[in-house]
């Protein structure tokens, strides 16, 4: 994911300008829900900041396509990646 959105300035008009990057975007959250979904069946108690809502993220993007939010995706993208990303790494150290 960080490769879309390095590829242009971290600004939501630009997101919702976008056809391409706001699917891309949507594609990588179900992506990363699902593998949270697999992680939380080996370990529900793993130390990574809203879990279940990582796992509930990737239910909304997929099945509720039609009513997404936009400024909900976005605020994932600005907000919350960056701190999932710190965890995962502390994870893997």
């Amino acid at each position: 994911m960080e490769f879309f959105i390095s590829q242009r300035p971290r600004q939501y008009q630009v997101y919702l300008d976008d056809l391409m990057f706001k699917r891309a975007i949507e594609r990588n959250i179900g992506i990363i829900g699902e593998a949270m979904s697999k992680i939380l069946q080996l370990d529900a108690d793993i130390a990574i900041t809203n879990a279940k809502n990582i796992k509930g993220t990737r239910n909304y993007v997929v099945h509720a396509y039609d009513t997404l939010e936009p400024h909900i995706i976005w605020n994932i993208v600005i907000n919350d990646l960056p701190k999932l990303k710190e965890e995962v790494i502390l994870l893997l150290k």
